[in-house]
């Protein structure tokens, strides 16, 4: 299974917040529609449509004032399963 893009993970968590816009490389703290349930239900979604993707709570175990999307994108691409596509 491939990863999702930067650019489509951001649009998923966008979609999910109802945030007119969240780019790859804005703080995800810095977007104002954004906040931890929107956090906890993106990555739900993202279980669901990725299982085979390991992913779970400690992508945003260290989420800090410049964590970006780009950075969790690289979070997940660090823990693709060996077979996977990159």
């Amino acid at each position: 299974m491939e990863l999702p893009t930067v650019e489509e993970l951001a649009q998923q968590l966008a979609a999910v917040s109802g945030a007119n816009e969240v780019t790859p490389d804005a703080p995800i703290q810095h977007i104002g529609d954004v906040d931890s349930l929107d956090l906890m239900e993106w990555l739900y979604n993202f279980q669901n449509q990725y299982p085979d993707i390991p992913a779970d709570e400690s992508l945003f175990a260290d989420l800090d004032d410049t964590t970006t999307m780009r950075d969790v994108h690289t979070k997940l691409l660090e823990h693709l399963p060996q077979t996977a596509e990159r």
